[in-house]
């Protein structure tokens, strides 16, 4: 079964059952009060929960049409051992490794496999059928299962949502497209980290050089 999308710079045509829902990062220390961003200053409420709302209907809307819903959830060890240590980038620019490592009696509280702060958002818990990839890095290909995965169900398209548009969700797009996938931005289920022009920026990259942009509207419109 086909569906065509509304999308920019032009429609896209789904293969519903080659076509999978990469939700990224929807976990509570990017999403609810007392996690990373909000630390950091630089959480909105409002904005998050929007973001939420809209992505709980893609998300229901996916599993009703059959499509292969797969949640990424970054996490490291309580000894930060995943995290890459010195000889790393990641260690120093991660932003819960760094506020972890500049602030010890932080440790453990950001990110940390097996804590509240780690677990996906309850509003959009995982249900039987779909299937979670742990990573340890932006990208959601990077040392994980996630090609294999795709791989095993003939995976073709992917739609992305989640959080931040201009890091993990952009990062593990960017890889979709060299990895062969066709990579489709539903815009506004993403939420950026930072000033609104990265998020215009995300949406320009995708839309002239690395895949199709659409909306939740648009998407659920197409699946019912």
């Amino acid at each position: 079964m086909e569906v065509v999308v509304t999308a920019k710079p032009e429609p896209v045509k789904l293969e519903i059952n080659r076509t999978a829902l990469i939700v990224v990062d929807m976990q509570n220390t990017f999403c609810k009060k007392g996690g990373i961003f909000d630390y950091l200053g630089k959480f909105d409420e409002m904005k998050v929960k929007n973001i939420i709302d809209r992505d709980k209907k893609v998300i229901d809307a996916c599993r009703n049409k059959g499509i292969k819903v797969v949640y990424l959830r970054m996490g490291y060890r309580q000894d930060l051992s995943n995290s890459g240590g010195p000889e790393s980038p990641n260690y120093y620019k991660e932003l819960g490794v760094a506020a972890m490592r500049m602030h010890p009696e932080l440790k453990g509280r950001f990110l940390t496999i097996g804590t509240r702060d780690w677990e996906i958002i309850d509003e959009l818990k995982p249900q039987p059928g779909d299937i979670v990839v742990d990573k340890h890095r932006y990208n959601g290909f990077t040392n994980t299962e996630l090609d294999t995965i795709l791989g095993t169900y003939n995976i073709k398209y992917l739609l992305f949502i989640g959080l931040a548009t201009n890091v993990c969700v952009e990062s593990t797009l960017r890889d979709a497209y060299f990895h062969e996938f066709f990579p489709v931005l539903i815009s506004d289920g993403c939420g950026n980290i930072g000033p609104e022009s990265t998020q215009e920026a995300t949406i320009w990259n995708v839309t002239e050089v690395f895949g199709w942009v659409t909306t939740c509207h648009d998407l659920v419109k197409a699946l019912e």
